[in-house]
């Protein structure tokens, strides 16, 4: 709870520094405050669980998870600094907006009630149909916002006559006596109706198969930054509080339903996979990547009494991979107006360092070792065999395969293209944000039960 106040606290000072035209103090003392924060939360990780009249719950899981979440949000600040630097009259806005859809997030992992679970979905929704479509002379930011507010508005609509099914059921939107209920009473019918909404509605948050189509356009169509706070920070949040609201309401997985989510599992690998071996344009091709891992996060579904730990490892993995990536996108693509594979011609020898980070990167989607994303995909694979899906395995280690083809046709134009033009020198900040991203992916795939114990 402190963490949720430190935060919205945070959120307010960045609008005032604007009213007082301190605006060149404002990424600076977010930084800070971020730090702040984040020393803050891991304070109360040992702490026994904490009940706010049962509208909040503090507990390892949402701290843990709480802990990602500013640590993203603290590289995707930094680099707001040169993103933004023709703007410098909206920095304070953007910047805000990011603070404010932190508060979001921490308060969908940290929910105890339905009513708080829904205020964050919109908290943070609202703020990404803002940053969706912040470039506003441009179409393609425009028609991604619309895009992206039609389809979240949908989902969130669903998500909400689920949870009044819920209630209905029930007759209370807290989830411990929903728990409670769920275990002792005969379920009416509106309950798993309820449960199955509000996972659909979730679904579209993490753009799973079937429910991915407007992620591939909205990736694209978005600011570059936009589209990195959407595929790493939006869809971990989304997937962790699917996995929470699974455990908490005692959602026990009926046989048929623990079937939806393996296909839906399945084809969200296989469709991802398959559609970004045909992209030219790296957001798409990143855009159909996180499609594809959404059908690996889903697999820890399958198993909610005892895969948090394999979660938060596998979603650290994913995002600091993708932060990395998207700060050598960011470099290259800073003055060119499309994301086409065409602009990374060369780049192996005209920047090095960056080549290498997005090779690394990338390797680390694909599950190459040594990087964290093959020992995450290794601790997922092994739970899901002990849960029984074989099968599902199967299917997964098959597209993990494919995925390399995507991954290698970036790495290959790197080194074995010729640069199209010359490159402009490179902001230490892009080059911090990429070099401390990659190397907490690494520590993490030489450190693993740091993080695998945190929730064990």
């Amino acid at each position: 709870m402190n963490t949720l106040i430190a935060i919205i606290g945070l959120g307010v000072l960045c609008l005032l520094f604007e009213i007082f035209e301190w605006r060149k103090a404002i990424i600076p003392v977010t930084v800070i405050g971020l730090l702040a924060v984040l020393g803050l939360n891991i304070s109360e990780f040992n702490s026994p669980e904490a009940y706010y009249n049962n509208m909040m719950i503090v507990s390892k899981f949402s701290t843990a998870f709480s802990a990602l979440f500013i640590i993203l949000t603290l590289f995707l600040v930094i680099l707001s600094h040169k993103f933004y630097e023709n703007q410098p009259g909206k920095l304070s806005d953007f910047i805000a907006i990011k603070i404010f859809l932190l508060a979001g997030a921490v308060a969908m992992v940290s929910f105890g009630n339905l009513a708080m679970f829904f205020l964050g979905i919109e908290i943070l929704s609202i703020a990404l149909y803002v940053l969706a479509s912040s470039s506003r002379q441009s179409v393609k930011s425009n028609e991604a916002g619309l895009k992206y507010f039609l389809m979240g508005s949908f989902a969130s609509g669903i998500i909400l006559f689920g949870i009044c099914l819920i209630y209905g059921a029930m007759g209370s939107f807290d989830v411990i006596e929903i728990s409670e209920l769920s275990r002792s009473a005969e379920l009416p019918i509106w309950f798993p109706i309820g449960i199955i909404l509000v996972a659909i509605g979730m679904f579209f948050k993490i753009a799973a198969v079937p429910f991915h189509f407007w992620a591939p356009d909205v990736y694209e169509g978005s600011p570059t930054l936009t589209t990195a706070l959407m595929s790493t920070l939006a869809k971990v949040v989304a997937i962790a509080t699917l996995f929470k609201l699974l455990n908490v309401m005692n959602a026990d997985l009926s046989p048929s339903f623990q079937l939806v989510i393996v296909i839906i599992s399945m084809a969200s690998m296989t469709v991802g996979n398959i559609m970004a071996l045909r992209q030219v344009n790296v957001k798409r091709i990143l855009a159909f990547s996180g499609i594809s891992h959404a059908g690996f996060m889903l697999m820890t579904l399958l198993s909610t009494t005892n895969a948090a730990g394999t979660l938060l490892y596998y979603t650290s993995a994913y995002a600091l991979a993708g932060i990395a990536a998207f700060s050598v996108i960011l470099y290259v693509c800073k003055h060119n107006e499309n994301e086409d594979i065409t602009n990374f011609h060369g780049l192996g020898k005209t920047n090095p360092l960056l080549a290498a980070i997005l090779t690394a990167s990338l390797l680390s989607m694909a599950g190459i070792p040594i990087f964290s994303g093959f020992f995450a995909k290794l601790f997922l694979f092994n739970q899901t065999i002990q849960a029984g899906y074989i099968a599902l395995v199967i299917v997964a280690v098959v597209n993990s395969i494919i995925s390399v083809g995507y991954y290698f046709k970036l790495i290959l134009a790197m080194y074995t293209k010729e640069a199209n033009e010359e490159r402009t020198a490179t902001p230490i900040t892009i080059y911090a944000v990429a070099v401390i991203a990659i190397v907490l992916n690494i520590a993490l795939g030489l450190f693993p039960s740091y993080v695998l114990d945190l929730l064990a």
